[in-house]
This record gives C-alpha cells, structure tokens and sequence, in this order.
C-alpha cells in the first residue's frame, strides 16, 4: 500500500460532490490538473452550466475502464471563485422570497418552493419545489424570474424525503435527521424491514417527518435477516434444558427465544436448543434407506432400517 498520493497519482478519475451531502459525480482530470488533491475544489461544466464542485475521492484505477463517458474537469478553483459562490450563497434567501412572491402574484396553488440554489457565479438559478399537481405548469414563473435576476432559472421537482433533508429538523429518535446530517442518497425502504425487526406497523412508529418510511429502518435490517437464519422460527417445536416446547417469540439482539414448556415460559439461548423438526426429519430420512438403488447394489452407505 502506498501513500494516499501516491493512490491519487494513480488514478485521473475523482468524485465531485456539489453539495455537502449530495450525490458523487465522476470527472476526469486533464495533465493541466495534476496537482488536484482531495479537499480541493474544481470547476466542472454540466448541464447546469458551470459549477464549483469539492473533490472527495480518487476513483480506483480499476474502474476507470468502465467510466469512458467522464467529462473532464475545467480546471482548479481559485480564491476568487470561492469568494464569488459565497457572495452568491448570501443571495440565495431574497431570490427565495422574490420567487414565493412572484408564485403568489401569478395565482399558482398547491406549490411550495423550498430552495434556491445559484451556481458559483449565478449565471445559473436552481429553485426546488414540492407538488402533489403533476399539471402544475411553471414556465411562466421561470420567465418572469430570469427577467428580474438575469439568470438561467431551473424549476426542480423534489419528493417529500428531499423536503426534509433541504429543512433539517430532528427525528421521531430526538436526534437531528439522518438525511441532514449524513445521508447522500437515499435507500429503497419497505414494511418488509420493519416486520422483520420486529417493529410495530403503526404509523407513528415506523413513519418519519417527512411522511414515508423511516431511512434508518434500514441500517440493521440485514442484520436482522442473518441472525433470524440461524434461531428457530415463531410457533416452532424446540428441545430445551426445561424439556419440549413451542417457541413463542424470536429475541434477535439476545440471540435467544421465548419457549412455552407445558405452560411455562422460558428464555432459551441459541446453543442451548435442539432442532426438533430437523432432527425428525433427519430420522425419517436414514430410516426410509436408498431412493437412489431400487435393485440392492447400494454403495451410497443408505440401506436403511
């Protein structure tokens, strides 16, 4: 392994982030951008025109091949880019309110805007927006709010886990939100998790702030599944140190269950149960014999009872 420079000068593909927790986007480096280093902040054409971006990882060599289609890098911010996107940053609230205005003034309904974000330079306007009307037309918004900033304007649809993330805020858990605070995307999330944790399906428990399923219903799901894999299922027949009984609840994080023995419940740790449907089966298997050599030439060492 060598020095993380020495990974870098390997490697002329970097991760670009736009925002402190958006999304990667992937760049080539030109040879005029040799010095690039992680941290740094580099000036990238996209479809939103040019943008400042931080560099916050090498691509491994290894998978440069599969990226061919990579713009490359303009070239290194300067001190003075970031000046400008701060000076812009501090415009962002009034083009915010100037649009809600203009929003009010044409009679546009069930529409909020959430964000307006410019580009390092404001040439290009970014205003996010949330809409249960699929009909809702904004072209004339758009318009009249280029006229006023003279800048490119983009009117950007965003779902109800975006909401949350752009306004912050703390969770049902009493901590600031996940998607504020570390979250760069987002992962499919369904009832299915919550019912193999064990957690109750009432909305209040399983729905976050921003209406959908909860993201960290996520985070120990697989842990869930494979430690399920290996404890006997609900309503099962177990040997215990107390004797046979029926399981009557899965304890995942005790790595243990709840075993009813004639009427009596007992907590039973993993290692000290016995399988009784697949010791049964097992039996019935060894005494059924050889399914394999019907006419007595066994060689499978199975000839039963």
């Amino acid at each position: 392994m060598g020095t993380v420079r020495e990974q870098e000068q390997q490697s002329n593909v970097i991760g670009i982030r736009f925002q402190k927790l958006g999304k990667l986007y992937h760049f080539r480096l030109g040879g005029e951008n040799g010095d690039v280093a992680i941290d740094d902040f580099v000036v990238v054409e996209t479809r939103r025109g040019r943008q400042l971006g931080q560099v916050v990882q090498y691509v491994p060599s290894d998978e440069i091949n599969r990226r061919r289609n990579v713009r490359r890098v303009e070239r290194k911010a300067t001190p003075r880019d970031l000046v400008m996107q701060q000076i812009w940053q501090g415009k962002e609230l009034e083009a915010l309110i100037l649009t809600r205005e203009k929003a009010h003034a044409l009679g546009l309904k069930d529409v909020k805007f959430i964000k307006a974000t410019y580009s390092f330079d404001g040439s290009w306007l970014t205003v996010a927006y949330t809409t249960e009307n699929k009909q809702l037309k904004l072209n004339e918004l758009s318009n009249s709010i280029s006229r006023s900033l003279k800048a490119r304007i983009e009117m950007q649809l965003i779902g109800p886990r975006d909401v949350a993330k752009i306004l912050g805020g703390y969770g049902a858990c009493g901590g600031p939100r996940c998607c504020s605070t570390f979250l760069t995307e987002f992962s499919p999330v369904s009832i299915r998790m919550a019912k193999a944790q064990g957690i109750s399906l009432s909305p209040s428990e399983i729905t976050g702030m921003c209406g959908r399923l909860r993201c960290c219903l996520v985070y120990e799901y697989e842990q869930y599944v494979e430690a399920k894999k290996r404890l006997p299922k609900y309503k099962s027949k177990v040997g215990t140190p107390y004797g046979d009984g029926i399981v009557l609840d899965v304890r995942v994080l005790r790595d243990s269950v709840l075993v009813d023995v004639n009427g009596e419940y007992h907590e039973v740790l993993r290692e000290e149960l016995e399988p009784l449907a697949e010791l049964k089966a097992l039996q019935e298997k060894a005494a059924a014999g050889c399914s394999k050599h019907e006419d007595g030439a066994c060689d499978c060492g199975n000839k039963g009872a």
